[in-house]
This record gives structure tokens, C-alpha cells and sequence, in this order.
């Protein structure tokens, strides 16, 4: 079996890709590495001791794209490309949606131009409405989302369930993702940012100094500890629920979503207690004011991917902080060499 991995170079491509070469499926990447490193490239294949097919295309560009459908029998569609910023999507709204919507618009051209019909879509948190109860089903309510990135991934989901509808003959599998954790135990792969958005990576930077301190924005929110509370899933978790995936999309069409997550919540604090205690090392913080758009506390239900896709999370918080440091002390600078 083939699968195209769309954005493949990134974080969790690069994951992603690995978990399928070791599974077994022949794997064709595609990535402009606008947000990646090529040497992710020599550690996939370090990793796996396998080959695969590579392209240096943008997405956007609908006529390349087509071209590697034309030129490879595909079976599986896995799109993991977008520009996920929740910050920058902010400030420039126009280019999140012009990338994310164009990229799945392209991606299903190309599949039914070719007659490939099966897609595996990540999705994120993000499209749940902050009104809702936890945990977070997939019946739960969605919209109402705070941010462009937000936005566009419940519109790409969207276009998905109407292309579902006119084709029932295609197989649509929407995951929402929580929040991603981890590198792969080896410390080969994982994440890496100069300038980070979200926790973990700065977490690592507060941790090699290369920030003073971890800014935790609001300590007096109704929690057991005064901070935000979020689903941490480790990255390696979370690609093998997509291998369960390609195994439902071989018995079921039509559209469907699944949570994946832990279905447990980690506190700010939890989280940096963990790291502190697995790694015997001191993130100094600093309390910052509430911050827009945060709510208190997200996590979700796991039980429909536990029931039907035969998946669950079984990494801890303690394997993610002691593999996240294992990647950050093998690779200082990332892929960068110095």
C-alpha cells in the first residue's frame, strides 16, 4: 500500500513517515520545507533502514501535485500540511486561509482526477467550541473558534464531508488532534523552533537556557492549581492512530472524526513539576497575566477511537519529558548542524 504523507518533513510527518516504513506501507512525502529541515530526510531513513519517494513541491501549486498522482499508484492520502500558527494566523488571516483551504481543495482535485478515495485529514482541538463541557466528544459543539488557524481546519473539515457526500464511494477520516508532546525514544526525530509557540518546545528552551524563564500566563484560573489544563498526547501515540485509521478506511467509507488524545488532563504546573522531576532540571518561571483566548481547561473523550478504531494512548507525560529531553541533548540546534 502506498501513502502520500503531505507535509511529511515536519514534526509529525517525520514521525509519521517513520511509523509507516516500519509498518510496512511504501510512503511518498511531499513538503516545500518551508517549516521543516531535509535532514529530517537522512533520519527517517536512518531510522527505518528504508527508501522512499521524495518531493520538493508546494502544495499550492495544483499542476506538480497532480503530476505525482499521475506518476504513482497512490492508495492513501494522509494531509498533514498547514501553516499552524495560532499567533501569526492573527495577524495575517488571509494567508491561513488562502494555504490551509487551498492545500485540501488541491489534495482532492488530484485525488479524484487520479480515483484515489482515501483520506486521512488532521484536524486540531481547535474547532471545538470553547462552550462546551468537558470532556470533548466528537458530538460535542463546534465553531465558535477564537483564531483563523482554528477556523480553517473546520472549514477543511467541512469541504471534506461535502466531498464525502457527492463521492460515498470515498472514505474520509477527520483526527482532531490535543496536544502534541514527545519526540520518537531514539532520539533521532521531534520538534525544534527557534522561536516556539506552544509548550513543550519551550520548555526545553527555558531548560538549555536559551530563555530565561517559562512564562505561564494566568495562575487563578478554576483549577486544582490556578493553571490552564490541556490534553497532552505523545507524539508517537498519536501516529499510530493513524495506522488504526488506514485499517478502518479498509472496511468503511464515507466521513467520520475521531478525538485523539489522551482523555486526561496535565495542568501547566504538572507539566513542568514532571519534566523538572524525570530530568533532574530547573525551568525557572514567571507568572504573566492571563492570556486571550485561553480557556481553562480541554481535554478529551477517547472512548469512540478506543471502540472503533482499537487505539489508544499508551505513553505518559513522564515518557514524553524524559524523550523530549533525550532529542533535545542529542541535537542542540535542532537538524541544524551548529
Amino acid at each position: 500500500m502506498v501513502v502520500l504523507l503531505a507535509g511529511g518533513a515536519g514534526f509529525i510527518g517525520s514521525h509519521m513517515a517513520v511509523e509507516l516504513l516500519n509498518n510496512n506501507y511504501d510512503v511518498i512525502i511531499v513538503d516545500n520545507f518551508q517549516n521543516s529541515k531535509k535532514e529530517v530526510i537522512n533520519r527517517i531513513k536512518k531510522l527505518t533502514g528504508k527508501d522512499f519517494l521524495l518531493y520538493e513541491y508546494d502544495l499550492l501549486d495544483s499542476l506538480k501535485l497532480n503530476e505525482i498522482f499521475v506518476s504513482n499508484k497512490i492508495d492513501y492520502v494522509i494531509h498533514l500540511a498547514a501553516l499552524k500558527s495560532v499567533g501569526e494566523s492573527v495577524l495575517n488571516p488571509m494567508l491561513y486561509y488562502r494555504t490551509n483551504l487551498n492545500i485540501t481543495i488541491n489534495l482532492c482535485e488530484a485525488m479524484k482526477n487520479n480515483g484515489v478515495k482515501n483520506i486521512i485529514f488532521s484536524s486540531s482541538a481547535c474547532v471545538y467550541s470553547e462552550k462546551n463541557q468537558m470532556p470533548l466528544t466528537e458530538d460535542s459543539e463546534i465553531g465558535n473558534c477564537s483564531n483563523p488557524y482554528g477556523w480553517s481546519k473546520f472549514m477543511s473539515e467541512q469541504i471534506l464531508k461535502d466531498i464525502s457526500v457527492q463521492n460515498p464511494d470515498w472514505s474520509v477520516v477527520c483526527l482532531r488532534y490535543f496536544n502534541l508532546i514527545g519526540a520518537d525514544e531514539s532520539g533521532e526525530i521531534g520538534e525544534y523552533s527557534e522561536n516556539p509557540k506552544n509548550l513543550p518546545p519551550i520548555i526545553l528552551n527555558v531548560a538549555t537556557s536559551k530563555l530565561d524563564f517559562l512564562k505561564v500566563f494566568g495562575n487563578d484560573y478554576e483549577t486544582l492549581d490556578g493553571s490552564c489544563i490541556r490534553d497532552y498526547i505523545h507524539i508517537t501515540d498519536l501516529v499510530k492512530g493513524h495506522i488504526s485509521a488506514i485499517k478502518y478506511q479498509e472496511k468503511h467509507k464515507g466521513f467520520d472524526i475521531f478525538n485523539l488524545g489522551t482523555g486526561k488532563g496535565t495542568s501547566v504546573f504538572e507539566l513542568v513539576e514532571t519534566f523538572e522531576k524525570i530530568n533532574n532540571v530547573k525551568i525557572p518561571l514567571k507568572i504573566e497575566s492571563r492570556r486571550e483566548g485561553d480557556i481553562a481547561i480541554s481535554y478529551c473523550s477517547v472512548q469512540k477511537a478506543n471502540d472503533i478504531l482499537n487505539w489508544k494512548a499508551e505513553k505518559m507525560i513522564e515518557d514524553a519529558c524524559s524523550d523530549m529531553w533525550i532529542w533535545q541533548n542529542k541535537n542542540p540546534f535542532g537538524y541544524n548542524k551548529n
